[in-house]
């Protein structure tokens, strides 16, 4: 297992360190329930540094992004950034990732953990006209700071102005006494906030100093468990659970990032997808009895026949009840369509409903 910069320092704060994508990771220090809160009422910080970022640059960079992502590149601008996908050659998802535009003819792009070398490979593979690729993900570490009491927070350490910064904007500036760091007004929460990103050997200082400028606004360091589910509140997809190598952008509810203005791998069949209509999708669903859906519970119809599975599951913080994302066919994907979880040996009935689960 491979540690970040700063495994040292949550074990020293107390987390349950688990392995995860190849890295040891803080899983949670206190308690999901109270990570989950301190993001959605205050202010929380993760230590995201176990994923991969690769930089594309040269004049063939924007081609080769254009290329193997799903979103359209060319609308970006210096110090924007864009959700996209790879598209596999089989109607799949290589991975789903956040392209920042650094410089004209270059880009960040930000990968998941556990998909590093397989990304790099995929990358590599469609790389035709030579553009420079590099893998910083080794050098480069990574903090987000979420929750609605972030800018305020932060502002104190760096000379820029954080409310300045739009959603899927970022600034190259000083933060906590180190200057060229990527400020980015992106997250995984729902809650709003910044990740930022710097070298792992700056990491420590900037995670100290983060600590001590949230101090007055409740800020705790945050572990991966309320990661999730303050995601899954948002029905933001996870890679390896409700996006992979089997599901499509189309049917995954991604086509907002699927842009046919180009042609992009695999293009052609997914616009045909896209037309005819996907034959399943990924729907958003709230438990009506107790219980807590998990990843890999059947979904079955009011005859008792499996129609899909939960791709993610859990007990909201936020709202009390059991919720969860899955695949079932398109004819039960209606908001308010009925459906039923297996738990164990109960069938708990449900209801398929819109997202985001949590609104502010």
């Amino acid at each position: 297992m491979k540690n970040t910069a700063l495994t040292e320092t949550h074990k020293a704060l107390g987390a349950k360190i688990v392995p995860f994508a190849g890295y040891n990771m803080p899983v949670q220090y206190e308690g999901v329930n109270a990570e989950h809160e301190t993001v959605r009422n205050a202010v929380g910080v993760f230590d995201v540094s176990h994923m991969g970022e690769f930089l594309i640059e040269g004049k063939h960079a924007l081609e080769l992004i254009q290329r193997i992502s799903s979103n359209d590149a060319s609308k970006l601008i210096i110090g924007k950034a864009q959700y996209s996908c790879l598209p596999n050659d089989d109607g799949g998802i290589v991975d789903d990732l956040i392209i920042y535009k650094i410089k004209d003819d270059a880009f960040l792009l930000v990968v998941n953990a556990s998909n590093i070398e397989k990304d790099w490979n995929w990358i590599r593979s469609k790389n035709e006209n030579g553009a420079t690729m590099r893998d910083l993900s080794e050098i480069y570490s990574l903090l987000a700071i979420q929750g609605p009491k972030a800018i305020e927070a932060m502002q104190s350490l760096t000379s820029h102005n954080l409310s300045a910064i739009k959603f899927y904007n970022f600034i190259v500036g000083d933060f906590a006494g180190i200057e060229h760091v990527i400020i980015s007004a992106t997250g995984y929460t729902g809650s709003g906030g910044f990740e930022i990103y710097c070298k792992n050997s700056e990491v420590k200082q900037i995670w100290e100093k983060v600590l001590e400028a949230g101090a007055d606004f409740g800020i705790k360091p945050i572990g991966l468990a309320a990661r999730d589910t303050l995601r899954l509140e948002m029905g933001y997809c996870l890679y390896g659970n409700d996006i992979d190598d089997t599901t499509s952008p189309i049917e995954a509810g991604l086509g907002w990032i699927t842009k046919f203005t180009k042609n992009f791998t695999n293009s052609e069949a997914l616009k045909a997808e896209k037309e005819r209509g996907p034959e399943r999708k990924l729907i958003a669903f709230e438990l009506n009895e107790r219980g807590i859906p998990r990843h890999g519970y059947d979904i079955v119809d009011g005859h008792g026949k499996t129609i899909g599975i939960v791709t993610s599951g859990t007990m909201s913080p936020s709202l009390g009840k059991g919720i969860g994302l899955g695949y079932v066919p398109t004819i039960f994907t209606d908001i308010n369509s009925k459906i039923n979880i297996q738990i164990r040996k109960k069938t708990i009935p449900a209801t398929v409903v819109k997202l985001p689960f949590y609104k502010h």
